[in-house]
């Protein structure tokens, strides 16, 4: 078997550029889901609120368990070609993506039980082919690059690209489905357009990056040794670091989805204007630009732990002043501002810890396992999705929230609560477990690549 030879030491950037445009992509179709469909259950589809959480959470715990079967796959493939291990899977699920999350802003004239069925259906077939491509996207990271400010520099290019795709899912999705009488056919029109783009995005991603250090499957002169999946599991249950980050992204993750989902809410009922969502959205998103442009030189000077701390920081003290302080517009894109310039730094740092965690299992376990190590981390990301999703459901059917209506004084404080209280606390929780159990810093990992650089060469001469 060969392994590909990367000429540069440093990835070029039309690369990176590429790679960052890829999460663009998938969160334009990820995030009109994640903000919208929610509110297209209840209002226009008719579903109860808490039937619409319970979609949410059973298509994404399902989605969750796709995701580890992705990773087991990627893993365990015996052969590929030049075109690498993980890259062809972004081409070969693009157009199944384009057709369920199409499906999913249909309102089909059913009864209410078919019709729940149907979108719980619908949504875990998203999640399969979602998982398919994305989790391929993220866990092709270590095979682009091994250099670590590289990494870092992807991390934040691939933040960039999602924060691109959430502005614009945020700023413009719902004028569009506003321009037209009918909320079905403005939901529709407004899923064709960004799904349309985002995977145009995903195929431009496709055509410009490549794999520079994955080995290719078919030269009989040169083995090597793949791990079975009860080894692999293995390896990734032992892998104390990855399982504290895990706990980090599903605490960080469903804390930012819920906020996001709520949003929209908040602004309809709250405000007293939904259509405040993209002014709110465009405001406060900027701040997020300004994080993720900061984090490489941020990380540089400090290391990438205690900015991630320093981003939880400012993510709690903005939530909480929000609710202290907050109920007007302008009260409110202040402290979300600050809150999402904090989130820039942990969202950013979160895949750039994912890669370093593949060489510290290797080291610690003998056993590679970048798939799975990746999708064991998309597993609790979309556990995260469920709960972002059965959460505010579930608590917005038990405050009595009404679609459309003027809303009582709990379901109002329920909204207020889910949007502010919830991701605090979340982020509290963050907090303490990275700041106690994550111990992977620049100088360990380094003395890790050494390690296994040492390693290899022994090995190689034997």
């Amino acid at each position: 078997m060969v392994v590909q030879a990367h000429i540069e030491s440093r990835l070029p950037f039309r690369e990176k550029l590429a790679y960052g445009v890829g999460d663009f992509g998938y969160n334009f179709v990820l995030n009109i889901t994640t903000l919208y469909l929610l509110k297209f259950l209840t209002d226009v589809a008719g579903i109860n609120a808490a039937w619409a959480g319970v979609i949410f959470l059973v298509a994404k715990v399902f989605t969750g368990f796709t995701d580890l079967g992705t990773g087991i796959f990627l893993d365990t493939r015996k052969s590929f070609g030049p075109r690498g291990k993980f890259r062809p899977m972004l081409l070969w699920t693009i157009v199944p993506l384009f057709v369920c999350n199409m499906l999913l802003f249909c309102n089909f004239e059913l009864d209410s039980e078919t019709k729940t069925t149907l979108f719980i259906v619908c949504f875990m077939a998203f999640g399969l082919f979602f998982s398919l491509g994305n989790a391929s996207y993220g866990a092709m990271v270590p095979s682009m690059t091994k250099n670590v400010q590289d990494r870092a520099e992807l991390a934040a290019w691939r933040q960039g690209g999602a924060n691109t795709g959430l502005l614009l899912a945020t700023v413009g999705f719902m004028p569009i489905a506003m321009l037209f009488e009918s909320q079905e056919t403005g939901y529709m029109v407004a899923a064709l357009a960004y799904t349309s783009v985002g995977l145009a995005a995903v195929l431009f991603c496709y055509l410009n990056v490549k794999e520079h250090h994955t080995i290719i499957g078919n030269d009989p002169d040169q083995i090597v040794e793949k791990p079975t999946i009860k080894e692999g599991l293995k390896a990734v249950l032992k892998n104390n670091q990855l399982l504290v980050l895990a706990v980090a992204n599903l605490l960080t993750l469903s804390a930012f989805n819920v906020k996001l989902t709520v949003q929209v809410f908040y602004a309809q009922y709250i405000l007293g204007d939904v259509s405040m969502v993209s002014y709110m959205s465009f405001v406060s998103m900027g701040c997020i630009y300004l994080g993720v442009l900061s984090v490489p030189a941020l990380v540089r000077r400090f290391g990438k732990k205690p900015v991630y701390l320093a981003g939880l920081c400012l993510w709690i003290s903005g939530d909480i002043a929000n609710y202290l302080f907050g109920g007007t517009v302008m009260s409110y894109v202040l402290f979300t501002s600050l809150a999402f310039f904090g989130t820039s730094f942990v969202n950013s740092l979160n895949w750039a810890f994912v890669s370093d965690t593949v060489e510290y299992g290797e080291w610690k376990t003998g056993t590679r396992t970048e798939g799975l190590v990746y999708c064991g981390m998309t597993f609790f990301r979309k556990c995260s999705q469920a709960i972002a999703g059965f959460v505010p459901g579930f608590a917005l059917a038990l405050v009595g929230y009404m679609p459309n209506v003027e809303q009582t004084d709990a379901a109002k404080a329920g909204i207020t609560g889910l949007i502010f209280i919830y991701p605090a606390s979340l982020a509290i929780v963050t907090a303490l477990v990275m700041a106690l159990f994550y111990t992977l810093n620049e100088q360990r990992y380094q003395e890790i690549i050494a390690s296994l650089g040492a390693h290899r060469v022994a090995t190689t001469q034997s």
